[in-house]
């Protein structure tokens, strides 16, 4: 049996709720027990501790650990979302929005988490656009910042599902950017201390095989059914919605169509935090991205190498 702890409740994990809905793990033969988290911080000290066995999360909270410890052994493995899941929403039609646009208007960046505007600032770099420039508040939360798109207070606010699609059914709020479209970048994976996946090899083999088949499931069934397996995990969100919300992320290619991590991805993500000053320094990847080998074949058995 694995404990695996989530990383906060979110739409744009609806893979992770899927592996449970449709019974990924036990296909596989193994025992996979869900765990609430209070907030990322403190699951990350959890999976330090030996308190949880592996846990879903950012690889930028990864390679900051190595970045203070060069000692720590947690890895990266089986990446699921593999492009960013947030969009800048306005509250007019913008059909020719750049993103040099946001010098001149007002606009609220995520609050909550680091990693979405790491990963906008430096597109704003790569755009020519000097992110101290923008006239940005930073600091109320997603729903507060969409309330305030429905109010006028605000011009744009950086959001994530179920807001866009909210605001959207709404007409409230039109899209004026995803920032999946920027390309590869890794955004969440699981994530496990090297030591204990050398222990309990199998036991991680099987949770790789059984996100494998749940990314197949994901990939190949209607939205509206997703939406009704993942609906417990997520009450809050009004079916319609989630669908919409689900259907509009595996468009933008969100998730990885097979566990198996992307340089391309972290390479990206690294340059995002060296940018935007979270990083003094390169690390090196191979020391956060696992070395985790999975081939799948009927009758030819399957391995993962650590």
């Amino acid at each position: 049996m694995l404990t695996l702890s989530e990383n906060f409740r979110a739409l744009f994990y609806a893979p992770f709720y899927a592996a449970f809905a449709i019974g990924a793990y036990a296909a596989e033969g193994l025992d996979v027990t869900l765990r609430r988290s209070p907030d990322p911080a403190a699951t990350s000290a959890d999976l330090l501790a030996g308190r949880v066995d592996a846990m879903w999360g950012g690889p930028l909270r990864v390679i900051l650990t190595h970045a203070a410890d060069p000692m720590a052994d947690a890895v990266c493995f089986c990446d699921v979302v593999v492009r960013d899941p947030f969009f800048i929403v306005g509250g007019s039609p913008r059909p020719d929005f750049r993103l040099a646009d946001l010098g001149r208007i007002r606009f609220a960046s995520v609050a909550e988490v680091p990693t979405p505007w790491l990963c906008l600032q430096d597109d704003l770099r790569r755009a020519g656009l000097d992110p101290a420039a923008l006239n940005r508040v930073s600091g109320p939360s997603m729903a507060e910042n969409a309330a305030a798109l429905r109010e006028g207070t605000l011009d744009a606010a950086q959001l994530f599902q179920p807001y866009v699609e909210t605001l959207v059914a709404e007409g409230a709020g039109h899209i004026w950017y995803a920032a999946a479209t920027r390309g590869l970048t890794a955004y969440t994976s699981l994530v496990a201390r090297r030591s204990v996946i050398a222990a309990r090899r199998e036991e991680f083999a099987a949770m790789v095989r059984g996100m494998l088949r749940t990314l197949r499931w994901f990939a190949a069934t209607p939205a509206e059914e997703v939406a009704r397996a993942v609906g417990e995990f997520l009450p809050d969100v009004k079916l319609p919605i989630l669908a919409a919300s689900i259907e509009r992320y595996r468009a933008l290619g969100l998730y990885a169509t097979g566990p198996g991590e992307s340089r391309e991805g972290y390479d990206r993500l690294q340059a995002a935090m060296l940018s935007g000053g979270a990083l003094r320094c390169p690390e090196n990847l191979s020391h956060i991205v696992g070395e985790v080998e999975t081939r799948i074949a009927e009758g030819e058995g399957d391995r993962v190498g650590m």
